[in-house]
C-alpha cells in the first residue's frame, strides 16, 4: 500500500510539511507505523498549485526511487511554496514500478492520489477500462488501479460532482468485482482536488479501510499549544489530511470515520457519509 498527505491553507514551503515533522512523510517512507508495509520505496510524487495567476493547473513531479534519498525532492521542497499540495509515497500492490505509476495523477486542473487497491485487479481491469470515456482513455499513461479509478471518476462527472463521481466509480468497481467472484473488491483512501476545494474519501467493501486522519482546527490547536510558532504563522483555515499522523502532538489528529468523505473548502468543512452508487 502507500502513504500520502494533502495540505491546504497558508502558503508554506513544502519542506515544512514533508521533512520537518517528527514522523514526516519522508520518515514514513522508511518507518510507517500504520501501513500494510513499513517501507514505502516504490516511487513518490508531489503536486502543487502555484501562488501566481496562471492556468490553474498544478505542477507534478514523480519519480520511481524512494523519497528518503532523493536529492531533487529535497531541493524542490526547500524552494517551492504552495497553498495546496499533495505528496505520496508508493508501495506497489503488483503493478510496475515506473514513473507513470507514481502518484499524484493529474488531468487539467485536477489531482488525484490513492492508498489501497482494487482486489484481483488483473481479473477486472479489462471490464473497468472499457467503462472509461473513449475521449479520456488515451490520457491514461500507467498501469495502476489508482489511475484507472481516477479516469473512471472523470468519466462519471468528477469535474461537476466529485462525491457523486467517486461514489459511481466505487459502485462500478464493486459490481464488476462481484461479477468476477471477488468478495471485497475495493479498498481506498482517496484525495482529489481542483486547486480550490479538497475532497478525501475513506471506504472499503469490507468496512475496514486503511487509516486516514485530519488535523484539528488551528484555532483549537493554538489554545492547546500557545508556544508553537507554526500555529501562529498559519491561517485558521489551514488543514492537513494524512494517512498517518505526522507526530504525537496531543489533540492534533482525528481519525476520519469509516465510509465517509470530507471536504476542505472556504467556510465550514464537512464530513459526510459515503455510499457507492450505481454507475
Amino acid at each position: 500500500m502507500c502513504r500520502w498527505l494533502a495540505y491546504s491553507g497558508t502558503p508554506v514551503l513544502l519542506e515544512t510539511i514533508l521533512y520537518r515533522p517528527a514522523h514526516s512523510l519522508i520518515d514514513q517512507s522508511l518507518h510507517s507505523k500504520m501501513g500494510v508495509e513499513t517501507t514505502n520505496g516504490d516511487g513518490f510524487g508531489v503536486g502543487w498549485y502555484g501562488l501566481e495567476a496562471d492556468d490553474g493547473n498544478p505542477a507534478v513531479v514523480r519519480e520511481i526511487g524512494p523519497a528518503w534519498s532523493n536529492r531533487n525532492l529535497r531541493e524542490i521542497a526547500g524552494h517551492v511554496r504552495s497553498p495546496l499540495f499533495f505528496a505520496h509515497i508508493r508501495a506497489s500492490t503488483g503493478t510496475a514500478v515506473q514513473q507513470t505509476n507514481s502518484h499524484p495523477f493529474r488531468h487539467g486542473r485536477w489531482m488525484w492520489m490513492h492508498n489501497g487497491a482494487i482486489a484481483e485487479f488483473h481479473r477486472v481491469r479489462r471490464d473497468l477500462a472499457l467503462a472509461v470515456d473513449p475521449r479520456l482513455f488515451l490520457d491514461i499513461e500507467g498501469s495502476t488501479d489508482s489511475e484507472l479509478m481516477f479516469y473512471l471518476a472523470l468519466t462519471f462527472g468528477l469535474e461537476e460532482d466529485p462525491p457523486g463521481a467517486v461514489a459511481r466509480m466505487a459502485g462500478l468497481v464493486e459490481r464488476v468485482g462481484h461479477a468476477h467472484g471477488v468478495e471485497y473488491p475495493l479498498q481506498m483512501t482517496v484525495a482529489v482536488t481542483d486547486g480550490e476545494r479538497l475532497w478525501a474519501f475513506r471506504y472499503s467493501s469490507q468496512g475496514d479501510s486503511r487509516s486516514l486522519f485530519y488535523s484539528t482546527r488551528v484555532e483549537t490547536l493554538r489554545s492547546l499549544h500557545p508556544d508553537m510558532a507554526f500555529l501562529r504563522e498559519v491561517s485558521d483555515d489551514t488543514r492537513l489530511i494524512v494517512s498517518e499522523p505526522l507526530g504525537d502532538l496531543p489533540g492534533a489528529w482525528n481519525r476520519v470515520p469509516e465510509s465517509t468523505y470530507g471536504v476542505v473548502q472556504p467556510g465550514a468543512d464537512e464530513i459526510i457519509q459515503f455510499t457507492p452508487l450505481a454507475a
